[in-house]
């Protein structure tokens, strides 16, 4: 395993397991297989509802919680909402979120911002950081500030690198790390030449190369699968080192080709949409 420094001194792994529309059973059982793969970063979010899933797949596998990175995002729609980290809490069954994000620049999000800090001063959260945002809008929060964020939750891939922002959060120091690091499942992406060439040189699948790719690029990973083999395989990221001039070669992909855009309709439309996380299993 490798890890990230982040802004505060907290140690991240580069490497975890995301739980984006998994159902609850689904996630309980792909937490529990990741973490018995040797996986020790979580991330999930009040939005997939299943957060319960994942306090008892960290229950259930025995591994011991001060070994186990636990990140989730506050939805927009609970920023204002006094006690919106006590009720994550409770959900995950635990006494600490080792990170929390802000997930979506929509709404109030500098009270949620607020919410967060006043949670990492109370010991509840090591770690504190955004999802979603642009240049402009982590600008806003590092100017108003009293907790820098320490890491921005975006899309990276090879189709869109974002290498000005990545200068501007490493300036900031703020690391990045990657949704969809394997393209939302492009077939274009992962069946790219290069990467067929470099995985048949290592041994390695074309999604072990592009995430091998992205650890050396200094994001953090969170590929998301219920599948137990895949989950396995894309830990596996670690016996190897793309060369410099192969890393400038995918660094060459880059199309600034995003999957998920955001409007002003979708971002007032996430305030009004409230998670049934009192409903979930």
């Amino acid at each position: 395993m490798e890890f990230a420094a982040l802004n505060n001194g907290v140690r991240m792994p580069m490497a975890g397991i995301g739980t984006f529309l998994l159902t609850p059973d689904e996630a309980e059982a792909s937490v529990l297989s990741a973490l018995q793969c040797g996986y020790r970063l979580i991330d999930t979010a009040n939005a997939y509802v299943n957060e319960k899933a994942v306090g008892r797949a960290m229950k259930r596998s025995g591994v011991l919680r001060e070994e186990i990175f636990l990140e989730t995002k506050l939805w927009p729609s609970f920023y204002e909402e006094a006690d919106a980290v006590d009720k994550t809490l409770a959900r995950l069954d635990t006494n600490y979120i080792d990170l929390l994000l802000i997930h979506q620049p929509a709404g109030n999000y500098v009270a949620g911002y607020r919410l967060m800090e006043k949670a990492y001063k109370e010991g509840k959260v090591r770690a504190i950081g955004l999802s979603n945002f642009n240049r402009d809008q982590i600008q806003e929060i590092l100017d108003i500030c009293e907790v820098r964020p320490a890491v921005l939750q975006t899309e990276v891939h090879p189709y869109s690198q974002e290498k000005e922002l990545k200068e501007f959060l490493a300036r900031e120091g703020i690391v990045i790390q990657a949704w969809y690091p394997l393209g939302h499942g492009d077939k274009a992406l992962i069946q790219e030449p290069l990467f067929t060439e470099l995985g048949r040189k290592y041994g390695k699948s074309n999604a072990q190369i592009i995430l091998r790719w992205h650890i050396q690029s200094a994001d953090i990973v969170i590929p998301g699968s219920k599948n137990p083999a895949h989950i396995k395989d894309n830990f596996d990221l670690f016996d190897f080192t793309l060369t410099p001039d192969e890393m400038a070669r995918i660094a060459a992909l880059d199309q600034r080709k995003r999957y998920y855009h955001s409007t002003p309709e979708m971002l007032k439309k996430y305030v009004t949409m409230v998670p049934p996380v009192d409903e979930q299993k």
